[in-house]
Order: structure tokens, then C-alpha cells, then sequence
């Protein structure tokens, strides 16, 4: 599957032409293993169990990554999350971008598998090199807001170093995989809400703060439910 991105390097932006032969979608990717915790405390309490062991590592259908501007999901109750996401065309060429693991909340209190299958995994048109930000990585920021009845809730904010490393979840998957990660899209899991809970709204905005370049990538798409027989 081919998806036609921008790379945006030292001021200039190329058109990127990315070959996904293999998508997977991290979870529980937190270094604080404390955090990790009290974000799977936070979706049982929604009917969600936890894992045995963390961090952990769902595959996912290439055909459910997009960048479209509107998604259409299945249930009133899914919501999105701002991750980071690695591209990697070989072990020199990796880009970064932004994106959302979009999920049926509903459906993930039963099969978490099959949860990340029916949403899709949305990603920002523009990535950066991943050579360009690695030296100052832990001072990226990412941050996610949701739209809910026209006014936006914060619903999370934080710094790169709070997840797992670009290096380090690249080993993890590459562990589990038993095989080269080239032609691989991972979404890195991500931080914990600030409101406590999900937020199911009608759109939602991301973005990746490179504060030392002076430069951001931005997700945004609106959430369409296909409710009209409910």
C-alpha cells in the first residue's frame, strides 16, 4: 500500500511516496511504568481489561491507515488519541509524523484486537526526519484536543519523554515481529487523558511541537458516526 506524504526538511517540503507493507500499533509504551498503570487502572474502570505484560503490540490492517480530513466510525462511543508514528523505509531512512490510533471503545471492552481493526489509524500529511529531531527528542510535545458540542477540551499534553524512545519501540517490535522492519508504520502509544476518562467528540486535533526548530506537524479530522438506524 502506497501513501503519498510530505517530508518537511531544513525549511523545504518533497513530496514522500511511502510503501506500507506492514503496520502495527504499540500500547502501553510509557518509560514511567507508574503512569502505565494508572492509564490500565483507567480503562478498567471502563470495562477494559489490561494486559499481562507491557508494553504490547497489536497488528493492524494497512488499509486502515489514512489521512482523510473525515472519518467515519461505527459507534457514538470511539475517540482518538494524538501518538507519534515512525515510518520506517529501512534503518537509515525512518520519518516521524503524527497520528491517531482512532478506537471503538465499546468494542474494545470485548476484543481489543478487532477494536483497532473497524477505526482507522489516522496520520498528519506532513512528517519530519527522524535524524533531524533525534538528538533533541525528549523535548518534543505532543497534544491532543477533542471537540465536543463545538468547544474544545484539552485532552492530553506532554513531552516525548515520557514514551518509550524511537530506538527502543523500534527493538520492541522488531522482538516481536522476529524480522527486518523496513516498509513499517508504528504507532507509538501514547500518554494517559487529563480528563480522566474518554472523550467521545465530533473532531479532534493533534500535534507535534518541535520546540528547538521553531516547527509543528498537525492532525486534525472530524468524526462521522454512522447512527441514522440507531
Amino acid at each position: 500500500m502506497i501513501i503519498d506524504l510530505t517530508l518537511e526538511k531544513k525549511g523545504r517540503r518533497t513530496p514522500l511516496r511511502f510503501a506500507c507493507k506492514r503496520m502495527v500499533n504499540a500500547g502501553y509504551t510509557g518509560r514511567d511504568q507508574a503512569e502505565v498503570r494508572r492509564h490500565i487502572e483507567e480503562l478498567a474502570k471502563k470495562g477494559i481489561p489490561g494486559p499481562t505484560t507491557t508494553p504490547t503490540l497489536y497488528p493492524v490492517i494497512r488499509r486502515a491507515l489514512v489521512k482523510d480530513p473525515e472519518i467515519e466510525v461505527y459507534s457514538l462511543e470511539t475517540c482518538g488519541e494524538a501518538e507519534y508514528v515512525l515510518l520506517i523505509e529501512n534503518e537509515d531512512r525512518i520519518y516521524v509524523g503524527v497520528g491517531s490510533d482512532h478506537t471503538d471503545r465499546k468494542l474494545e471492552e470485548l476484543d481489543i484486537p478487532r477494536a483497532k481493526q473497524i477505526c482507522p489509524n489516522v496520520i498528519a500529511e506532513t512528517v519530519w526526519s527522524l535524524e533531524d529531531v533525534a538528538g533533541h527528542w525528549d523535548e518534543l510535545e505532543l497534544r491532543c484536543r477533542q471537540v465536543v458540542a463545538g468547544r474544545e477540551v484539552l485532552y492530553q499534553e506532554g513531552k516525548l519523554a515520557r514514551l518509550m524512545a524511537p530506538r527502543e519501540l523500534m527493538a520492541f517490535v522488531r522482538s516481536k515481529i522476529g524480522g527486518p522492519l523496513d516498509d513499517t508504520v508504528i504507532f507509538s502509544g501514547t500518554l494517559a487523558a487529563l480528563t480522566g476518562g474518554f472523550v467521545y467528540g465530533d473532531a479532534l486535533h493533534a500535534e507535534l511541537v518541535d520546540p528547538k526548530l521553531d516547527r509543528r506537524l498537525a492532525l486534525s479530522y472530524e468524526i462521522s458516526s454512522l447512527d441514522e438506524f440507531e
